[in-house]
């Protein structure tokens, strides 16, 4: 422990983190050449996903900084009318930069002339240091405060506004008029709509509200000759945001083709995909735009569909076990990642969570000496560590997975097992000594052997080449400031769905109400998900099969050994009191 900086032995020392941990950051720390307290939290947090204040706080205390524990939901107004009197004192960019650093001027310490009391995340931020030279406050004292609690206070007090709508509420309703003749569409006027920006306000608008709303995509959509649609799809569910009217479709439509990368403006009659990226509260975001014909009333006009999809890097999920499997599940699953070879599979539909699952499972085991390498279409998040395959019209997904084969891997990522050629090369890579990783589109986990066998791959191949099968679904999250006890009109259904009358009665399961703080009674999502790891018996049964594979007697197997089917797992997470029935009878319903 000699080596150790002095914020890793008072980690150690104070029982804040296991020694074992500390000494490898440490050891990663002397690489980078920087040693300070705060390089060693940062890495802390980067490369090993500890959370925020559980490095912080002992930080806070090494320098002997006084912490101050705040319940934003406490402060009344008229602390809420003070906090906003004293942070119009700070200059606007200023302000924003503090917030990005979670940094928070209180209020004036009482008894204390013109002293500001500074909350901070992290206290040693030397952004606090410019607070004199910035603003009219020369004193200031600093307080370590958790970082959650610093986030609510600037959502609560200060929100972010968004720009983009502001002038567009500012300029009023938008009327355009560019109708040719005989409906057709005047392309000269609708050049001057789009260059008076009101309709680049509303784009961009749009994607800014997305990433703070925390949406996954946006969807513009035609809705009569004069009027737009946009939709952003919130925890799995589209939701009207805002409803554009005096404007023709394709002004909106025009307008993203020219703020996109990829796409053809005056192309209107085949589908095209694109991308964009935008600083939005200091984060670089990416859109993958997907734009393609669609069929109206309006027969003489030529509308398109519009899909943006938010790709947030501060989504990925770093820490396998912040994925929330329940215990089998995630145990089987790192027995069969934590291996040399064979394939891991995760099935279910599009936004089930399967890339995220993924690349939690990458970062996992992910370190400088092996060779992992991903090939995706599209490559949605960059992964540090993985060699991320190109594809481009020079280079198909089908070559790259050949390709693949001549790149010495260790650890390979293929984005879909989508036919014959990939199954087949997944199932060699694993049969020469590589761990690969994939998804599949089916229902349940035992229908992945099913649609491998019918691509053409033999059962002694299937039985010995794939460790795991992950079959999951997302399902909302019960808002916990509003859930109530399932009320006596849905004890049936409950009962239905395999739960106990007594557990029903009993007060502990609950259904969705919606507040303020959610989206009609959820917020957030959680995954259910059955885990086929390949026992002994399951390879044999495999084995066994000549015309096709038989799914029940492969899931009554797996069961036997502790699998939970989805609706169990969703059962089980109706009793955590994380999920309501609804929920679970919609992701589970055949």
């Amino acid at each position: 422990m000699s080596g150790l900086t002095k914020f890793g032995k008072y980690l150690i020392n104070n029982h804040f983190l296991d020694s074992a941990l500390v000494e490898r950051a440490n050891l990663k720390l002397f690489e980078f050449g920087d040693t300070s307290p705060g390089a060693l939290a940062r890495l802390l947090i980067k490369e090993f996903n500890i959370a925020h204040d559980t490095v912080y706080e002992p930080l806070a205390q090494l320098y002997a900084f006084p912490s101050l524990e705040i319940d934003p939901e406490s402060i009344d107004s008229k602390q809420t009318a003070q906090c906003r009197d004293l942070l119009n004192k700070f200059n606007e960019d200023f302000k924003k930069k503090l917030f990005y650093h979670k940094i928070f001027p209180y209020c004036i310490l009482s008894g204390e002339r013109d002293t500001l009391q500074i909350l901070a995340a992290d206290p040693t931020d030397k952004l606090i240091q410019e607070i004199p030279a910035q603003t009219v406050f020369k004193r200031y004292e600093i307080y370590w405060c958790k970082l959650k609690s610093i986030e609510e206070l600037i959502q609560k007090i200060a929100p972010q506004k968004n720009e983009f709508l502001q002038l567009l509420e500012e300029a009023g309703q938008i009327v355009v008029d560019v109708e040719g003749p005989d409906d057709g569409l005047n392309e000269q006027a609708l050049d001057e709509e789009i260059n008076k920006s009101l309709l680049v306000n509303l784009f961009e608008g749009a994607m800014i509200e997305a990433v703070r709303r925390d949406a996954s995509d946006i969807h513009i959509i035609p809705n009569g000759k004069m009027t737009i649609d946009v939709y952003i799809r919130v925890d799995g569910k589209l939701q009207l945001w805002h409803r554009q009217e005096n404007t023709p479709p394709e002004a909106l439509a025009a307008v993203v083709k020219d703020r996109s990368i990829g796409v053809d403006r005056f192309e209107r009659d085949t589908a095209q995909d694109g991308f964009a990226q935008r600083l939005i509260d200091d984060h670089l975001i990416r859109f993958r735009i997907s734009i393609f014909p669609i069929v109206s009333a309006e027969y003489e006009r030529r509308f398109e569909s519009i899909v943006i999809r938010v790709i947030d890097d501060r989504k990925v999920i770093a820490d396998f076990r912040k994925l929330g499997f329940q215990e089998q599940a995630e145990n089987e699953f790192l027995k069969s990642i934590n291996t040399s070879k064979g394939i891991v599979i995760v099935t279910g539909p599009t936004g089930s969570g399967k890339s995220t699952t993924l690349m939690a499972a990458l970062h996992h085991i992910i370190s400088p000496d092996i060779n992992v390498l991903t090939c995706e279409d599209p490559v949605e998040y960059v992964i540090n560590g993985a060699r991320q395959l190109k594809i481009g019209h020079k280079l198909s997904f089908e070559q790259a997975i050949r390709a693949i084969l001549r790149h010495d891997p260790d650890v390979v990522m293929v984005g879909e097992i989508r036919d014959k050629i990939t199954a087949e090369t997944a199932v060699k890579l694993a049969n020469t000594g590589h761990l690969t990783l994939s998804t599949l589109h089916t229902n349940d986990a035992p229908s992945a052997i099913s649609r491998l066998y019918k691509m053409g791959i033999e059962p002694f191949l299937l039985a010995y080449s794939i460790n795991i099968i992950i079959a999951q679904r997302l399902v909302r999250k019960l808002c916990v400031h509003c859930r109530r006890p399932i009320s006596k009109e849905n004890w049936q259904a409950a009962i239905l769905l395999g739960l106990g009358g007594e557990e029903v009665q009993s007060g502990l399961l609950y259904e969705p109400v919606g507040c303020p703080k959610c989206h009609q009674g959820y917020r957030g999502r959680i995954n259910i998900a059955e885990a086929l790891y390949f026992y002994p018996e399951i390879r044999a049964e495999i084995m066994k099969c000549k015309t096709e594979i038989d799914e029940e007697r492969i899931r009554e197997i797996a069961e036997k050994h502790g699998m939970l089917s989805m609706r169990r797992s969703g059962i089980e997470r109706i009793r955590e009191g994380l999920t309501s029935v609804s929920e679970v009878l919609y992701a589970t319903s055949e």
